[in-house]
């Protein structure tokens, strides 16, 4: 029987639970009906001057104030202006952190999914990258500080890989990219897991 998490589960350092937390399912439910993503690959982040590639690096701002807040919400933001992504945050309540859902797999309601990601041309694409999860998933911008473990969302634990790979972040360069922070968690051979690239945008 699959186990709901706990806000416990999410006491840690984002960096530890990174791992840990590949194949968690969220589930999001909306009028048009709920989609349940598998994550295959997360991102870690960790403010108050420890992370150059988190949004809260530099402290507290009205832009990143989830991050700041207790376990288990959900911190989205824009990037690029056009495309919505979402965060599991993590650490406790007043330590910044966050997990960035980089990618999944559609689990449940495919057919809706598909319905928000009309360009994608087969199913692994659906949610492989950011802000295409968070298309899928039907998050936007107005779900940011949304308790995950409260109606309309859900974290259940999944089940863990038996292998799990670690390399640097994608889309960081400068201070925060590089080998440094291999702060980048993926299962190692899953067709949806997302394309490395680096990019002078930070987190």
């Amino acid at each position: 029987m699959e186990r709901r998490l706990t806000r416990t589960d999410l006491l840690g350092s984002a960096v530890d639970l990174g791992p840990l937390l590949l194949g968690t399912l969220i589930s999001h439910t909306t009028d048009e009906g709920t989609v349940t993503i598998r994550l295959t690959e997360l991102e870690a982040y960790i403010g108050n001057g420890v992370d150059p590639g988190s949004h809260a690096y530099r402290g507290k701002t009205k832009r990143n104030s989830s991050m700041f807040g207790e376990p288990g919400h959900l911190y989205a933001y824009f990037t690029y202006g056009m495309h919505v992504c979402g965060n599991m945050v993590c650490s406790p309540e007043g330590e910044p952190a966050g997990l960035l859902m980089r990618a999944g797999e559609v689990v449940e309601g495919l057919e809706l999914a598909r319905l928000r990601r009309p360009a994608a041309k087969k199913d692994r694409d659906l949610a492989r990258g950011p802000g295409r999860l968070a298309t899928a998933l039907g998050l936007r911008l107005d779900d940011d500080g949304s308790d995950l473990f409260a109606a309309p969302f859900a974290l259940t634990a999944g089940t863990r890989p038996t292998d799990v790979m670690a390399g640097p972040r994608t889309g960081i360069s400068g201070a925060g990219g590089g080998a440094q922070f291999p702060w980048r968690f993926w299962i190692p051979g899953d067709p949806t897991v997302s394309p490395y690239k680096r990019h002078p945008k930070s987190h």
